[in-house]
């Protein structure tokens, strides 16, 4: 959706590109900007703002850079509202961790602390369709072990289900951040059918006793689970 009429108030002092970004932020996170709008050119958010076109330049530039709006070069394009901070939030997390500043012990303690809580609230929270996605998920990765083959992206969407069963989005977001951790980890080894038919059995016992509400037995299988897959990394 492009905005025509006039929705940017005139910033009351002239240091800067922050106040800018600021106010669009505000009206992302008030709803009144959508993903998917577009926002008027450089010169018509100078004259709104009553600033010049250099400010509002490097505003856009930060918010850009924060992941709140997507710039689209060529014909038809322009600046969009989009939400990319997950994103550049992963990618900070994967740059730090790649620095060696997270190491395996800290990531395991993490995610153990993060993923028993997330499990405990799915088991209350769990609805049908989340019962189902998890079963299609084990399916699936079953279907590629019968063939001698490796599940790791099903590994990864098991546990992200897991979060979205629990319906905290904060969770599901934390989890994202888990995840991309945990990819840079596997790849610092070559895939192993063994390990990758385990998590998948594991997997399984873990959706049983959340289906069966046994909370002390899923939490017991998780904590197994994860680390297990910490003796693989070293």
């Amino acid at each position: 959706m492009s905005l025509d009429k006039a929705i940017f108030k005139p910033v009351k002092t002239k240091r800067t590109f922050e106040e800018v970004s600021s106010k669009i932020k505000a009206l992302i996170f008030d709803g009144t900007l959508k993903s998917g709008d577009k926002l008027p050119s450089e010169s018509e958010l100078a004259k709104q703002f009553n600033v010049g076109r250099q400010t509002v330049r490097e505003a856009l530039r930060i918010l850009e850079l924060s992941g709140f709006i997507m710039v689209k070069k060529g014909f038809g394009g322009g600046t969009i509202i989009k939400d990319t901070i997950f994103k550049k939030i992963t990618n900070l997390i994967q740059d730090a961790f790649q620095m060696e500043k997270i190491s395996v012990e800290e990531f395991t303690i993490a995610r153990l602390t993060i993923e028993k809580a997330i499990l405990n609230i799915a088991i209350d929270n769990a609805d049908n369709q989340d019962i189902k996605a998890l079963k299609d998920n084990i399916n699936k990765a079953n279907e590629l072990i019968a063939k001698k083959e490796v599940a790791i992206d099903l590994h990864f969407e098991f546990h992200s289900l897991l979060a979205a069963a629990s319906k905290n989005s904060a969770f599901v977001i934390v989890e994202g951040a888990i995840n991309a951790m945990h990819r840079i980890l596997r790849s610092r080894t070559p895939p192993d059918f063994k390990v990758s038919k385990t998590a998948v059995q594991d997997h399984e016992k873990i959706l049983d006793a959340l289906i069966n509400k046994k909370r002390a037995r899923a939490i017991s299988l998780i904590e197994e689970h994860i680390l297990k897959l910490k003796n693989v990394y070293y």
